[in-house]
């Protein structure tokens, strides 16, 4: 049976990306901290992590190399975080790109997708109130048109899927 580690309540990211049947063991803050992690090398088949990365109180390349240590070669690991968003702090340090979440992957994982989401709109539906609401499903709706437009060079979530190589390019000599 497959495991997944789920960092800090990303649970639900589980059955969104067809991790279906799996153990899930769960890595919640403050008991547990991305940038040391008490599990054994390649333990998991994935790790998820949704909206953590902004709330690494250090550098963020030992946070991933961390996640990436505990997945076997050939697992995947997926981020999500923000950029485009309010402060929501204490404890906000980081915003990424899509590009910069390539970059943090770039010498251990094949990126399989970085990009993002967003819109002009997306602070004042959070400013209105939408944000936790259920989007209409309908086209026609002015919310689902809203909820659903994508300008990517205003993107307020991004993430990062990967799979991590069976042997990193730099010959297995990156940290982590």
């Amino acid at each position: 049976m497959k495991r997944v580690l789920s960092i800090s309540h990303s649970t639900h990211l589980a059955p969104i990306l067809g991790f279906e049947g799996v153990t899930l063991v769960e890595a919640n803050y403050p008991e547990f901290n991305l940038l040391s992690l008490p599990f054994k090398d390649g333990e998991f088949d994935a790790c998820l992590s949704d909206q953590v990365l902004e709330h690494i109180a250090g550098p963020p390349e030992r946070a991933v190399n961390e996640a990436l240590r505990v997945v076997r070669p050939g697992g995947y690991v997926v981020h999500t975080t923000c950029l485009l968003t309010a402060v929501h702090g204490p404890g906000d340090f980081w915003r990424f790109t899509p590009e910069g979440l390539d970059f943090l992957h770039r010498d251990s994982c094949e990126v399989l997708e970085a990009d993002g989401w967003g819109n002009t709109m997306v602070p004042l539906m959070t400013f209105l109130g939408f944000t936790w609401r259920p989007v209409p499903v309908t086209r026609w709706h002015p919310v689902t048109w809203l909820a659903t437009a994508n300008r990517r060079s205003y993107a307020h979530m991004v993430w990062v899927a990967a799979r991590k190589r069976e042997i990193p390019l730099d010959g297995g000599r990156s940290e982590g």
